[in-house]
């Protein structure tokens, strides 16, 4: 009996997010493709406080390059961000990829919750 690969990786992804939740304060965004294209992150993508401004950086993320590398996702495909913590007063923030061309995406006032861990649909 064989497990399939995508599974595989899947879990490993689970247990590394989970293992990084617990050794300090950090924030997850799962991100949907909203269409079949190349997709890529770049270091300067943070979480942006709305009442404060207060940025947080993206530490590490999974099923995505890094630029100036791109990573093809049909729709529907997820990938996962990871951020240093909110600060604990923050309700609303926003994902912001701020790079020096156009296509950056920027999904405004997500909603905080108790968990830290988000979906949002990425163009």
């Amino acid at each position: 009996m064989s497990t399939d690969p995508e599974i595989i990786t899947e879990v490993k992804e689970e247990t590394a997010i989970e293992t990084m939740l617990a050794e300090e304060s950090q924030v997850v965004v799962h991100c949907i493709c909203s269409m079949e294209a190349a997709y890529r992150i770049w270091p300067t993508t943070f979480l942006i406080e709305n009442d404060t401004g207060k940025r947080a950086k993206l530490l590490t993320a999974f099923n995505i390059s890094f630029y100036p590398y791109w990573t093809f996702k049909n729709r529907g495909q997820k990938f996962t961000l990871i951020f240093e913590g909110l600060s604990r007063n923050c309700v609303l923030f926003d994902l912001k990829e701020e790079i020096p061309q156009e296509g950056g995406f920027h999904v405004k006032s997500i909603l905080r919750n108790s968990t830290d861990v988000y979906t949002v649909d990425i163009g």
